[in-house]
């Protein structure tokens, strides 16, 4: 379960920002939930933050100890898919996510409309569950890589 919070605790953290603790709540940026114990969800992301976006981001580690997810298991749901939160409150997952996000990246815009075609989504999806079943071999691979071990 999320915990509330006022509007003191949304505090838009940037990906240099390192809070004492940081809290999931809406407010009125896109908040980008990600995990960054995957080596390949960290490379994504830092893509996009290098980027100046057209709307307010909001950069979430959910894998992070400071990020404060008051059941171990709703952490690890999070962790599982790409998650964002809209300003409104509303939570999505998978390709609907890439598709909020994309939608406020210059450059990646233009595939966000592309995505919020009829059947487009759906479409997505699909191949994102495909890699989903793949992600732990390519982790694998990738933190090999990261050590420089064979």
């Amino acid at each position: 379960m999320l915990r509330p919070t006022t509007p003191a605790d949304m505090t838009d953290f940037s990906k240099s920002a390192t809070p004492a603790a940081t809290v999931i709540t809406p407010c009125d940026a896109l908040t980008v939930m990600f995990d960054g114990a995957c080596p390949l969800c960290r490379r994504e992301v830092a893509i996009y933050q290098g980027l100046v976006p057209l709307r307010p981001l909001r950069w979430l580690d959910v894998s992070s100890a400071n990020t404060f997810v008051a059941d171990p298991a709703e952490r690890m749901r999070l962790m599982s898919r790409f998650h964002v939160r809209q300003a409104d409150g509303e939570l999505l997952s998978g390709a609907n996510a890439f598709v909020a996000l994309w939608l406020h990246l210059p450059g990646w815009r233009w595939l966000g409309r592309a995505a919020s075609l009829p059947g487009a989504s759906s479409l997505l999806e699909f191949f994102y569950v495909l890699f989903l079943r793949l992600r732990p071999r390519i982790q694998r691979m990738a933190k090999t890589l990261e050590s420089g071990k064979p």
